[in-house]
């Protein structure tokens, strides 16, 4: 009887790897570990590089273009390090109706960059998402990881400067 014992290196000494590989495990490095494996790295470093990904791909003895396209295909994931702070709008229909866009696009000129994007500095990013469940709340945002609704353009502004002493 042959057992596959491999063991996959990290790819940098980051003990963090440690909680990558350890959610593999758990889950018997299978190949249906991916969407947990994924989850686990972004959760852990913020978002998913090349590195990270073909770590994830040797573990689980899967293509680097599976888990690639998981990856890339689930809004959940991102592929580039997010900002210091994060300022995630709400793009589902309650808050598309009751004009998100209008506030993404106040977002996107005041911070002269486009949504999915990161200031230039690091500082903020503004991300989308399609629904947060607080639909009577709408328009919803989530900075920082906390939920703000009924939103208009003069009280984001006024959050970000609490939250994030944006001016």
């Amino acid at each position: 009887m042959l057992l596959y014992l491999e063991t996959t290196k990290a790819p940098t000494d980051d003990k963090r790897w440690k909680i990558v590989a350890a959610t593999m495990r758990k889950l018997g490095n299978q190949r249906s570990a991916l969407i947990e494996a994924l989850h686990t790295a972004q959760e852990t470093f913020g978002y998913l590089d090349r590195p990270g990904l073909e770590f994830i791909a040797t573990s689980l003895r899967l293509p680097l273009s599976q888990v690639y396209g998981a990856a890339t295909f689930y809004h959940h994931f991102s592929m580039k390090p997010p900002g210091k702070h994060t300022c995630v709008i709400c793009t589902g229909t309650a808050c598309h109706i009751k004009r998100a866009d209008a506030l993404l696009e106040h977002l996107e000129k005041k911070l002269g960059i486009k949504t999915e994007e990161t200031t230039p500095d690091g500082a903020i990013s503004i991300l989308t998402a399609r629904c947060f469940g607080t639909c009577g709340l709408a328009p919803v945002a989530v900075i920082d990881g906390e939920t703000a609704g009924l939103l208009t353009e003069e009280s984001l502004d006024e959050l970000l400067r609490e939250k994030v002493q944006l001016s």
